[in-house]
């Protein structure tokens, strides 16, 4: 199954049959949300198609913040539709019989008199089975678009999570050396103190308090844990984008373990080299988290 964005756009346009000139278009766009958010900017003679509209988006999409355009328009390629003469002179006559009762009424405008001419041109257009059609044809479009976008994230990811395998398979030899550097370490300080104290202390004591130092400090900086646990992870979020479909959630997520084991892997530092790896590691995280925001 594909992964998909919550990022798209797609529009398309309908001509009424003749005579009627109008033409109906439509547009959709979204982006990034946690819920499925719709809106709607319909004009005053589509406005009765919104539930149905609404019912064909829901049962679409699943998340984004979604925004849907719909308008009808002339057709002939004119500005304005001009008035006819009779039209004109029935607007004059209800505007008298109106002033007559109402005298302080504003008169009509121009922006009035061709907004009523365009109403009447006479051929009144029923838009309920081409809206379906133009939704359904729009919807397939954008999810084509929303398509393309989540294939091009997710391969972002994937080459990101290989790299924090990389980052993990550099650290992963680094603790042993450091236990040893400082169990070395430990015991050279014993021996000074031991040559210090001229044999005033008992030997076997003071190695053995050398050592006990030496292990916790090896249990302190122990990051295998953290590195299993980010393999883990890791694999996961590789299964998932395998898998497809609605995986935007449950990436949120994992990602913020990962983040946790990097940030865990960085405390117990006991290295620059180390340290440099969880900041890259942290860095690589981040990235990912802005590009699972846009998944589904």
């Amino acid at each position: 199954m594909p992964v998909y964005s919550m990022t798209g756009y797609a529009s398309a346009q309908h001509s009424a049959p003749p005579p009627a000139t109008s033409r109906l278009g439509l547009e959709i766009r979204s982006v990034n949300s946690r819920f499925l958010d719709l809106a709607f900017r319909l004009s005053e003679e589509l406005r009765p198609y919104e539930p149905q509209l609404r019912e064909l988006i829901a049962a679409r999409l699943k998340r984004g913040k979604v925004e849907v355009r719909a308008g009808v328009e002339s057709a002939t390629g004119e500005a304005v539709r001009e008035p006819s003469p009779r039209l004109l002179q029935r607007l004059a006559n209800l505007q008298d019989t109106v002033r007559a009762w109402l005298p302080e009424a504003p008169a009509l405008s121009v922006a009035d008199v061709l907004r009523m001419s365009g109403a009447d041109s006479g051929h009144e257009v029923d838009w309920g089975e081409a809206v379906t059609q133009l939704a359904r044809g729009t919807l397939d479009e954008l999810m084509a678009a929303r398509e393309r976008e989540g294939a091009r994230l997710a391969a972002m990811l994937q080459g990101h999570l290989a790299q924090l395998r990389e980052l993990a398979r550099q650290a992963q030899p680094m603790v042993p050396q450091l236990v040893e550097q400082q169990r070395t370490r430990f015991l050279e300080r014993w021996k000074e103190a031991m040559a210090l104290a001229d044999g005033a202390a008992v030997p076997e004591a003071a190695q053995d308090r050398a050592l006990a130092e030496a292990t916790a400090f090896a249990i302190r900086i122990d990051v295998a844990e953290e590195l299993t646990r980010l393999a883990s992870h890791i694999d996961e979020i590789e299964r998932l984008i395998a898998k497809g479909g609605e995986i935007g959630k449950r990436l949120d997520f994992l990602i913020q373990e990962l983040h946790r084991e990097a940030n865990t892997l960085g405390s117990k530092s006991a290295a620059l080299e180390l340290t440099r790896i969880s900041v890259d590691m942290k860095v690589l995280i981040e990235q990912m988290r802005e590009q699972v925001q846009n998944l589904e």
